[in-house]
């Protein structure tokens, strides 16, 4: 139940109950003045005002917080259970579930597991609920006072920008001015121990700058592209006359088989006639030499007749 706390007793799992009210912790985050305070609120009844909010909303501090956060609006960014399961956004449930996180959500740490690796990790929900244990919120609109220990002063960033582009919005340059000139140096004192180093300053290697060294490499770049790409064209283009070559060479030498096949089938047709015709004509030959002979066997055979006497014709 909300409002009731939960005391572990031993090893014969007795819990122990006492209605004292939920603590939850609220971390207040400016990003204007770059501070941030934890706030401790006991009060069941003010926590039951942001309960059932979820990540992205925006509530009034001061019915929280008290009546000096008048006018102010917090914004939730995120926040852990009591277990110290963070919450994640667009987990639409007040409790934990088991996801298949990629590398770098929240849940699973970047540097945990291997490039593409997935884990199923425990994550809570984005809607707030008693379990929370600490909040996460920023201001997102401010009030008329100032708020003690959080935006009453201003912490300056210890590093400034390091891209050339953000340098530039920074101190509002144009097109023409050098970036290298406006970076933000970190002036180190000079010191004995550990080990003794004169006063020396560090400043950060500026990103995206462009340069005559940039632009000539760019140029460069662009010139093997376009060299690159014309070689490409030109073998291209080579390889298609070589195909259309070898094409035409491959249907010159199909109608050269295809003509000599024909020519094979048209001789040996004619071969094949021919011995036809000799095979005839020897048949020919051969019968006529066996009649002759049969009628000159047969001639011998018989004798002449007599001739008959009779009156001589006239």
């Amino acid at each position: 139940r909300q409002g009731i706390n939960a005391e572990y007793m031993g090893r014969h799992r007795i819990w122990k109950f006492a209605a004292d009210g939920c603590v939850m912790k609220i971390n207040v985050a400016s990003p204007a003045t770059g501070t941030q305070k934890v706030f401790e609120v006991d009060d069941e009844k003010k926590l039951h005002l942001i309960y059932e909010l979820r990540i992205s909303h925006t509530f009034d501090a001061a019915p929280v917080l008290g009546p000096e956060w008048k006018g102010y609006e917090l914004k939730i960014t995120g926040g852990q259970d009591k277990e110290g399961f963070p919450m994640r956004q667009g987990v639409l449930v007040p409790s934990r579930v088991k996801l298949l996180l990629r590398r770098g959500d929240v849940g699973y740490q970047h540097w945990r597991g291997r490039k593409g690796a997935r884990r199923r990790a425990s994550v809570r929900g984005c809607i707030v609920q008693a379990d929370i244990a600490i909040l996460n919120v920023i201001i997102s609109t401010e009030g008329e006072e100032k708020v003690e220990g959080l935006n009453d002063h201003l912490v300056p960033r210890r590093l400034g920008p390091k891209r050339a582009g953000k340098i530039r919005k920074l101190f509002s340059l144009g097109p023409d001015d050098d970036v290298r000139k406006f970076v933000i140096r970190r002036h180190l004192p000079a010191r004995t121990e550990p080990t003794a180093k004169k006063a020396r300053s560090k400043a950060p290697k500026i990103q995206r700058l462009i340069t005559p060294v940039v632009l000539e490499r760019t140029r460069r770049k662009q010139a093997q592209r376009k060299a690159r790409h014309a070689r490409i064209a030109e073998e291209r283009t080579a390889y298609k006359s070589l195909l259309e070559r070898r094409k035409m060479v491959n249907s010159l030498r199909k109608k050269a088989r295809a003509m000599k096949a024909t020519y094979t089938q048209r001789q040996k047709e004619l071969k094949k006639a021919k011995k036809e015709r000799k095979e005839k004509k020897a048949a020919e030959a051969a019968a006529a030499a066996a009649a002759a002979k049969l009628a000159a066997k047969a001639s011998k055979a018989k004798p002449a007749a007599p001739a008959k006497k009779g009156k001589a014709k006239k």
